[in-house]
């Protein structure tokens, strides 16, 4: 289910839970991004289609923003410092994340997860595989909807997402890009209120 879809403006899709799918944008188009049911975390990727070595990174956009998390009008930098993505529209209460890595097997095995479990990692490669690329490694992602508080003494807890249904973000191209969107397969934390769910999304 992993694929890399043409749709075209403003239809709706829906992406299954713990699945994930590539979206190919030109500059200035927007994806939006929508939490269906709500309390859905979609780990959230871009890539320069051209160099797959150039990625959205968290670790450039946290300093040119100078904060933890993107508010509306912020712009997500590449490792080279390039914009690649800005939000341009946020109905949640702005509750992101941009510190914590992709699930993947062996994050399952440390939670104590026997035999295969579905993960945002292998979603990642799943997505670029079905258009015939292969990241050279997991960038850190947009954790779009994800709660991870960080508490006065460095403590970050893993909580529920406080988005409501139907609620969603706008993320703009600001070059050609491939975004990867994860519905997370988290179901063992409170990542994802302990139930995966489908969400949908749509090309602006």
């Amino acid at each position: 289910m992993n694929t890399m879809t043409s749709i075209c403006p403003s239809e709706l899709v829906r992406l299954p839970a713990r699945h994930g799918v590539a979206i190919r944008l030109n500059p200035g188009q927007t994806i939006k991004v929508i939490n269906t049911h709500g309390k859905q975390v979609v780990d959230t990727w871009a890539f320069n289609p051209h160099d797959l070595y150039e990625a959205i990174s968290m670790e450039h956009s946290r300093p040119f923003w100078l904060k933890l998390n993107p508010h509306k009008g912020d712009s997500l930098l590449t490792n080279k410092r390039r914009k690649i993505l800005t939000l341009v529209e946020d109905t949640t209460p702005g509750i992101h994340d941009t510190l914590v890595a992709a699930c993947d097997p062996t994050r399952y095995v440390q939670l104590g997860v026997e035999g295969h479990h579905d993960s945002c990692n292998e979603n990642l490669f799943l997505a670029l595989d079905a258009i015939g690329l292969v990241a050279p490694e997991t960038p850190s992602p947009l954790n779009l909807f994800m709660n991870v508080p960080v508490h006065p003494d460095g403590r970050i807890e893993f909580a529920q997402p406080v988005s409501e249904p139907g609620q969603y973000v706008c993320l703009e191209a600001q070059m050609e890009v491939i975004v990867v969107l994860s519905a997370c397969p988290q179901d063992i934390t409170a990542v994802n209120g302990m139930r995966p769910q489908d969400v949908h999304y749509c090309i602006l």
